[in-house]
């Protein structure tokens, strides 16, 4: 298996989320975290797993149970997660990320 390369933003991101939903309930952060990792295992063990985005090298993953969508690339030596991104607000807003 490939490993995992996240990108910057897309950290920065994850931990946005994860806050904003830890606001919303006690626990719910942790849940779409929980809900995250599950994806990004499914992502590693089948990176053909997301549904060509625009461009063939690119990829999305619709995340279970939260409005969020991983955004992700199989390089050669590894899968770069580009973006998780909510799907519902400023779409392609880290598209500049993927050049």
């Amino acid at each position: 298996m490939k490993p995992i390369i996240v990108h910057d933003e897309a950290i920065e991101e994850l931990d946005a989320a994860i806050s904003y939903y830890e606001n919303q309930k006690v626990g719910l952060g942790l849940d779409f975290l929980s809900e995250v990792e599950q994806a990004l295992g499914k992502i590693q063990q089948n990176p053909n797993l997301g549904a060509v985005y625009r461009v063939a090298e690119l990829r999305r993953y619709v995340i279970q149970r939260f409005p969020f969508l991983i955004f992700y690339a199989e390089l050669e030596e590894f899968i770069w997660i580009v973006a998780i991104a909510h799907g519902k607000r400023r779409p392609d807003y880290w598209r500049q990320r993927f050049v």
